[in-house]
C-alpha cells in the first residue's frame, strides 16, 4: 500500500513479536499476550515508534531543502528525542520545544531522560511554560518563524510527528509487517492493543487493517486525559491517510475504539493501577513500560484480561512503542522500586 511513497529507512527492519508467557500464565492462561517491540527497531538513541512515522517524513524534509527539524513535545517527549536523532543522522540542526505538559514532582525532570539525550545530540532545546495540548502550539509556531528569522530553512514535525501530511504511513506500514509474521506464525491477532495521544500511530494501524477488514480490532488506550479531541485527531489522521493510499473505503466514526479509562488522572502522572503493571511486566517479563503511554496500556491489557473483556482463547498483540527513558524522570514515584 506504500510502495508509492519514498521513505528513509531508519529503522533495523521488521520488529520481533515475543510472547508474553510468564504474563499470561499469571493472569489465568485463557488468553494468549504477546509483544510487539517497536521499542528495539532502531539503533537511533533507543528507538520507537516514532522513527516508523519520521521514516516517510524525512524524504520531504530533505527534499524540501530545509537545514532545521523544529518539532515539539512535552518536557520528557519521546518523540523530541527521536527527531533530534534523526537530525544528527541526516546532519541536520534541530529545535525543540518542550512545554510543560506533566505536573511532575522529580527536581530533575528537566535534567535527565529523554531531554538529556536530547541535549547531547545536540539539539536546541526551548522550555516553554505551557500546559497539555495535543493540537498545534504557538510556541512551535514561535520557534520555526524565529529558526526561519535568523537565515535557516526550517522543517515542521509537529507533536508526535501526527498532523503531518505523511503522519500515518508509518502504521500503515506496521499493519502489513504485522500480517506477514501472522503467516509465519500460523495465526491473526483477535486484538491489537496501542496507547493513544496525538493520533497517527493508532489511525495509521486503523487504515492498515482495514486492508482485511480488522480496523475495530485495533484497541486504542487514551492516555491524554482528553479523550474526546484524542479521537476526533485519530480519525481526522486516519480519513486523510486512506485517501493518501488510496485505500478504497471510508473510515467510519466507530472504526476508532478508543478506551478512555486508563488515561487517570491525568497525562503523564500514572495511576495505582499503571504504577502496579509496570512493576509486574518488569518482574514477570523483564519488559519495562514508563508511566506516560506504555504502562497505561499495559495496565489496560491487565484490567481487561482479568475483567474478561477478550474471550478465552483470544490472541492479544500488546505495541510496545518506546519510551523506557522517560522511566528515568519518575524517581520518587519508582524509589523503592
Amino acid at each position: 500500500m506504500l510502495e508509492k511513497f519514498e521513505r528513509y529507512p531508519l529503522t533495523f527492519g521488521p520488529t520481533p513479536i515475543e510472547k508474553l508467557d510468564r504474563l499470561g500464565k499469571h493472569l489465568g492462561g485463557k488468553v494468549e499476550i504477546y509483544a510487539k517491540r517497536e521499542d528495539c527497531n532502531s539503533g537511533l538513541a533507543l528507538g520507537g515508534n516514532k522513527l516508523r512515522k519520521l521514516e516517510y517524513i524525512i524524504p520531504d524534509a530533505i527534499a524540501s531543502k530545509s537545514d532545521t527539524l523544529v518539532s515539539i513535545g512535552g518536557v520528557q517527549s519521546n518523540h523530541t528525542r527521536m527527531v533530534a536523532a534523526v537530525a544528527a543522522k541526516i546532519g541536520m540542526k534541530c529545535v525543540l520545544v518542550q512545554e510543560s505538559w506533566v505536573p511532575h514532582e522529580d527536581a530533575l525532570y528537566d535534567r535527565i531522560g529523554n531531554i538529556l539525550l536530547s541535549r547531547i545530540m545536540g539539539a536546541e532545546v526551548r522550555l516553554v511554560d505551557e500546559g497539555f495540548d495535543i493540537g498545534i502550539r504557538r510556541s512551535w509556531e514561535q520557534a520555526f518563524a524565529e529558526v526561519k528569522q535568523r537565515g535557516d530553512r526550517p522543517y515542521a514535525i509537529p507533536a508526535g510527528a501526527s498532523v503531518h501530511k505523511y503522519g500515518g504511513l508509518g502504521y500503515v506500514g506496521f499493519a502489513e509487517e504485522v500480517r506477514a509474521q501472522e503467516k509465519r506464525l500460523g495465526f491473526a491477532f483477535n486484538y491489537v492493543v496501542v496507547c493513544t495521544v496525538t493520533g497517527s500511530t493508532h489511525a495509521g494501524m486503523v487504515v492498515g487493517f482495514a486492508k482485511d477488514g480488522r480496523q475495530r480490532n485495533v484497541i486504542g488506550i487514551d492516555a491524554s486525559a482528553t479523550p474526546n479531541q484524542t479521537k476526533a485527531q485519530v480519525l481526522q489522521i486516519a480519513r486523510h491517510t486512506a485517501k493518501l493510499i488510496d485505500l478504497g473505503m471510508e473510515i467510519a466514526d466507530d472504526d476508532v475504539r478508543l478506551f478512555e479509562q486508563y488515561a487517570y488522572p491525568c497525562y503523564g502522572i500514572p495511576s495505582d493501577g499503571t504504577k502496579d503493571a509496570i512493576r509486574l511486566c518488569a518482574r514477570l517479563e523483564g519488559i519495562i513500560t514508563d508511566p506516560v503511554y506504555e504502562g497505561k496500556s499495559m495496565h489496560a491489557i491487565i484490567d481487561l484480561v482479568q475483567k474478561g473483556f477478550f474471550a478465552e482463547g483470544s490472541k492479544v498483540l500488546y505495541v510496545h512503542l518506546g519510551g523506557a527513558p522517560a522511566v528515568n524522570s519518575y524517581s520518587n514515584t519508582f524509589l523503592n522500586g
